[in-house]
């Protein structure tokens, strides 16, 4: 994964446990803190995977990469339909999707993971836009 397809977050620790994962880094287990924290969370998701798969399932969320163009949604406008975006992962939207385009045919933004699209759209969704 690219570093600009990555996103940040921020964790508050206890000094000790903070101190635990700066030991298992000094003996090697681990090259550093975020390696320790990316294994940690990643084992996490696989004990919870099937958990995962039957929500994903039931509140029909797209698991992945969910892109949407000015042509995909002038095709949505045009065939008298609206979205309901439902996403686990990442969805985005074009830069040269108008906030216009963007209202008359979305109803909906549900986003468990980053949202991606211009300022002027995001405002334009605002009241639509729901994410983590």
């Amino acid at each position: 994964m690219a570093a600009g397809e990555l996103e940040k977050i921020t964790i508050n620790m206890a000094p000790v446990d903070l101190g635990q994962i700066d030991l298992l880094v000094q003996e090697g287990f681990y090259q550093n803190r975020t390696d320790f924290i990316r294994t940690a969370i990643r084992n996490q998701i696989s004990a919870h995977a099937d958990a995962v798969r039957q929500t994903v399932a039931r509140k029909t969320l797209v698991l992945g990469l969910q892109h949407y163009t000015r042509d995909d949604l002038e095709a949505v406008r045009a065939a008298g339909e609206r979205l309901q975006i439902n996403v686990l992962g990442l969805a985005s939207i074009d830069d040269d999707v108008s906030p216009e385009l963007a209202r008359e045919t979305i109803d909906s933004v549900v986003v468990l993971g980053a949202f991606r699209a211009s300022p002027a759209v995001k405002a334009a969704l605002a009241d639509r836009i729901r994410s983590s």
